[in-house]
C-alpha cells in the first residue's frame, strides 16, 4: 500500500461522523479526574473524535518515519522515534521512551554511581 492510498484511507476516516474509540472508556477516563463532575454529551464526542484523529496522525507520522513501510507495519521503536524527533510529540517521549538494552541501563547506572562517589 502507497502512502497515497494510507494517506486517503486516514482522510476518509477523518471525515466520517463514526468514531470507532469507545465512547464508555473515553468517559471513564475523563471522570477518574477530580475535576470533572459532569460530562456533556457533545463535549464527550469531541474529545473522543479528537483523541482518535490525534492517534491516526501519530500513527501517520511514524508510519511515514519508520522503518516498516516496505512491510506495510508499525512497530514501537517507529513511535518512540516520531515521539523523539518531532517537536509535535515531544511531550510523549516520557510516556514511549526508546528502548534500551538491560546491559546498557546497568551500565549507565555504574557510571553515575561512579560520577556520585567523585563528588
Amino acid at each position: 500500500m502507497s502512502d497515497r492510498n494510507m494517506e486517503e484511507k486516514v482522510e476518509q476516516a477523518s471525515n466520517s461522523k463514526n468514531i470507532s474509540l469507545p465512547m464508555s472508556r473515553v468517559r471513564l477516563i475523563m471522570k477518574s479526574s477530580p475535576d470533572v463532575s459532569c460530562i456533556n454529551q457533545d463535549a464527550l464526542f469531541l474529545t473522543t473524535k479528537a483523541t482518535e484523529l490525534f492517534v491516526q496522525h501519530l500513527a501517520l507520522s511514524s508510519y511515514k518515519n519508520g522503518s516498516g513501510k516496505g512491510s506495510n507495519t508499525l512497530s514501537y521503536s517507529d513511535l518512540a522515534r516520531a515521539a523523539e524527533e518531532s517537536e509535535t510529540f515531544q511531550f510523549l517521549t516520557d510516556i514511549l521512551p526508546k528502548k534500551i538494552l538491560a546491559r546498557d541501563y546497568l551500565k549507565s547506572l555504574e557510571e553515575m554511581d561512579k560520577d556520585d562517589d567523585n563528588l
